[in-house]
Order: C-alpha cells, then structure tokens, then sequence
C-alpha cells in the first residue's frame, strides 16, 4: 500500500485569511489510479479534492467524498491558485465540464463558468439572513440545497448570505460553494458578495456572454498523506 500527497488549500476566505472551504489538491494525479481516487477523496475529507492530471494543460478531475463532479468552483479557484504559487500558472483550467478560463486580479482568482456547468440544486430565498442562519438543513438522502438572503441589496453594495447541503455528495454543510454562486448569479445578474458557511466570503459578477465570474482570496497549502486503497 501506498500514499499519496496532498495540498489543503483554503478557498474563499475572508479578507483577513480566516475561514474558507478546505480543497484537496493532488498535484501528481497520475499517480493515483481511477480506480482509488473516490476512496482517497472520502479518506481526506473535504468537500472536494482534486486530481491534476495535466498541469501544463489545466486537465483535472473533482472528487466529493460520495461522488465525481464535472464542475465545481472552489475546487478550480483553489487549484488554480496553487498551480501559479507554484510558479506554473494557467489560464485555462480543464475539468471534465469543459475550459474554465482563469484570472488573477490583485489577490482575488476568478474563474469564469456558465450556470449549466454546475451542478443542478435548488435555490431557497429567505427573508432574512437570520433566517438562513436558523435553517435546520437538509435531510440525508436529499438534493442540493442552497439557502440564501440579502444582508444588503444597494446596487453599490449587494451581500448575501448563503448555506448550502448537500448530503447526496456526501457533505453535510459546505463553507464555500463556487458553483452555487454561479447559479445565483445567472439569476440575479448583478455583481454582489456572498458571506457563506461560517464567514467565507465569495464575489461574484457578470461577465461576457451571459458567463458568470466567480472570484476569491486562498490560503495555505498545509500538507497531508492519504494512504492508496490496497
């Protein structure tokens, strides 16, 4: 038995580094087989983690600890992020989902995706953000959730505040979630800022072509050694 590698990353944090989703990033995808990469996903933990298959080309598959993902934004944001502290940035990442373009302004990575990448939820709007942070969750066995309301709906401000479940991938609760702001944004087609989770923070904005942008700050990568199935 083996082990493998693995980068944890801290996707959308706030401005003072605090919070953020934890990512799993495997930058030596290869070296893990098809076969073992649901259960190293399920052993780490996090929400998703990532195979690099391609770093030079931006080729990547995403893992939840239940399932495979063909799209998902704090895995890409996470990843692209690592790959450029690295010194191998791109611009163009490739999950199965198709190119994602990828930017870096200041300390915030954008990637740039369509609704019909993320995967299908359902979006509940409360009336207040009290109400998102009383909300009991969703049952096991259930879909997508994303629970969200307006902390601030100036145009020259525009928060959220956001949960999302989702017990079918097998998670429970996630801090940050890239692809729900995706479709969140596709529907209220302004730019805004999401506080999620705990105190993760997300921006997000419309971008060409009825695309949406997705941006946030990283932190870390702290490293971790998961053991290869036998």
């Amino acid at each position: 038995m083996g082990a493998v590698e693995v980068h944890v990353v801290r996707v959308f944090t706030a401005a003072d580094g605090s919070h953020g989703n934890p990512l799993g990033v495997v930058l030596d995808g290869q070296a893990v087989p098809e076969d073992a990469r649901q259960a190293v996903a399920a052993e780490l933990g996090c929400s998703e983690t990532v195979f690099v298959d391609d770093a030079t080309h931006g080729r990547l598959r995403i893992f939840t600890p239940a399932a495979e993902l063909p799209f998902a934004g704090h895995p890409l944001v996470g990843t692209a992020w690592l790959l450029a502290r690295r010194g191998t940035p791109v611009a163009v990442l490739r999950p199965p989902a198709g190119a994602v373009p990828v930017q870096t302004v200041g300390d915030l990575v954008w990637i740039t995706a369509r609704a019909e990448h993320a995967p299908e939820m359902r979006l509940l709007q409360m009336r207040h953000p009290g109400e998102v942070d009383a909300f009991p969750g969703a049952p096991p066995g259930s879909g997508v959730l994303y629970v969200w309301a307006w902390e601030d709906q100036d145009p020259g401000a525009g928060r959220v505040r956001a949960r999302m479940f989702a017990p079918v991938l097998g998670i429970d609760e996630d801090e940050a979630t890239g692809s729900a702001a995706v479709r969140l944004a596709s529907i209220l087609d302004r730019p805004f800022v999401i506080r999620q989770g705990a105190g993760s923070e997300l921006h997000v904005r419309p971008g060409a072509g009825g695309t949406v942008e997705v941006g946030g700050r990283c932190a870390g990568p702290d490293r971790r050694s998961v053991d290869l199935p036998a």
